[in-house]
């Protein structure tokens, strides 16, 4: 066979136009599937062996020339061909060059169709747990720097304006959370995908005695395909994927623009470790935090291959078309996005400064303890509405007089709003004693935030 014949070419006449081998060419970004196309090929292999479709000995040449090609391209000494036009094609017709006729025979009750599907699922499985472990190792971070800040407060913020006081650690602590959904919701995906269409055939599966239990069995996953007409053009589970990661990077987008915020003069919150800021072709002061900003920025990007994954799939008639090639560019470009910005946010993260002094010296502004004193009143017998009220005025009182916080008023001012405050209530008024108030559980204040941390510990420990 030449090096460039397809197992397909037979049907038609003449050469294939070059504009059309560069067109439908996939070689390009799906040899990365090389190791699964390899272990998959050596499943089925050593099934059509058992049912003795092949002989033994044609199953050892088939698997020693597979391993052979994995080690070749692994090592870099692969020469790939696109004119094979996929990494299926590539594999097959090397090892037909390597073997002879038993290479022939892999491909025996199996398509392209069964066999890509059954390549990217394997992908698929080992990604999920990467990024896993990616989001594991960002949780991690969170948790030690919420140690380290637990007993200092800082302003949380609703509509980007002061709202409450929290613990530092508390605010942290809010990223490990989501954090926590996302590896949810991958191994909610992973169990989705763990099922073997291989045997499937190109749609209606093969009229030969295919063990297909065998074949899932010794690739690990944990059952197979029930309908051949829908396992060959499943790609559920790749738009799933995209969606998880689509909410990874919306989260860490979060956590980029509330510390490119922080991070700015005006805040000061922060300190961003000089590794993961650049500086100004113009200005010799700037500390620009470039890799949040491009965090924040590849979120669209993923965002994009979810749409463009969802886009694929849209009107798509039964059953395998070609569309579906496309799918791996997306799944690819998404899984890569997220795992670079996993490990960076992780290295950010690790690194970064709360600069607590700054931050303390303005708990002052903003009222941050007005929720706290309508708070009291209802300890007092008043109604929330009629408390909410009262505090509010005595907010616009101070605004009005030129006050920063609701302690500069008197106990006669006080009276004045309402006659059941007392002079406890200087006790309520100030950050730290709103912080050490708060009784809900998961509340943002500092015993709240510690019973978190060791929670966190003793989960990401076990995990």
């Amino acid at each position: 066979m030449k090096k460039t014949e397809k197992n397909w070419e037979k049907r038609f006449s003449g050469q294939t136009d070059k504009l059309a081998v560069d067109f439908v060419e996939s070689l390009s970004y799906d040899r990365r599937l090389y190791k699964y196309d390899i272990v998959g090929s050596i499943a089925h292999a050593r099934m059509l062996a058992a049912q003795k479709l092949i002989t033994k000995d044609e199953f050892e040449q088939i698997q020693a020339g597979l391993i052979e090609i994995s080690e070749q391209i692994a090592a870099g000494k692969f020469a790939f061909d696109k004119t094979q036009e996929d990494i299926h094609m590539a594999i097959e017709s090397a090892l037909i060059q390597k073997i002879g006729d038993a290479g022939r025979k892999l491909h025996t009750g199996r398509s392209r169709n069964d066999q890509v599907a059954t390549d990217i699922r394997l992908w698929m499985r080992d990604e999920i747990e990467l990024l896993q472990t990616r989001i594991a190792l960002l949780q991690k971070a969170f948790v030690k720097q919420a140690e380290k800040y637990a007993d200092a407060i800082m302003p949380a913020y609703t509509h980007l304006q002061r709202a409450q006081p929290v613990s530092i650690g508390a605010y942290l602590l809010s990223f490990v959370e989501p954090l926590a959904r996302d590896f949810s919701r991958l191994t909610d995906c992973r169990n989705r995908l763990n099922v073997c269409p291989l045997g499937s055939g190109a749609v209606a599966g093969s009229t030969l005695p295919l063990d297909r239990a065998q074949t899932a069995k010794d690739l690990g996953f944990a059952e197979i395909s029930r309908n051949s007409i829908d396992a060959v053009a499943d790609r559920d589970f790749c738009a799933e994927f995209i969606f998880c990661c689509s909410l990874i990077l919306a989260h860490l987008s979060r956590l980029a623009e509330d510390w490119i915020i922080y991070a700015s003069g005006e805040f000061s919150f922060i300190r961003i470790d000089d590794a993961y800021c650049t500086g100004s072709s113009m200005m010799p002061q700037k500390r620009n935090p470039d890799m949040l900003e491009l965090m924040r920025s590849k979120t669209g990007s993923v965002y994009g291959s979810l749409v463009a994954m969802l886009t694929i799939l849209k009107a798509q008639p039964s059953t395998y078309n070609r569309d579906l090639q496309e799918d791996k560019l997306h799944v690819f470009a998404a899984a890569d996005v997220t795992e670079q910005c996993l490990q960076m946010a992780e290295a950010i993260v690790s690194h970064t400064v709360f600069n607590t002094d700054k931050i303390a010296a303005g708990l002052d502004k903003g009222f941050l303890d007005a929720t706290a004193m309508a708070e009291y009143l209802v300890k007092k017998g008043v109604a929330f509405r009629q408390a909410h009220g009262i505090v509010g005025s005595l907010v616009a009182q101070c605004e009005k007089e030129g006050r920063e916080k609701l302690l500069d008023l008197t106990l006669e001012q006080f009276r004045t709003a309402c006659d059941k405050i007392d002079k406890d209530v200087y006790e309520t008024l100030n950050p730290a004693s709103v912080c050490a108030a708060y009784q809900t559980d998961g509340s943002g204040g500092i015993a709240s935030a510690k019973s978190q941390i060791a929670y966190w510990q003793e989960r990401l420990r076990k995990q």
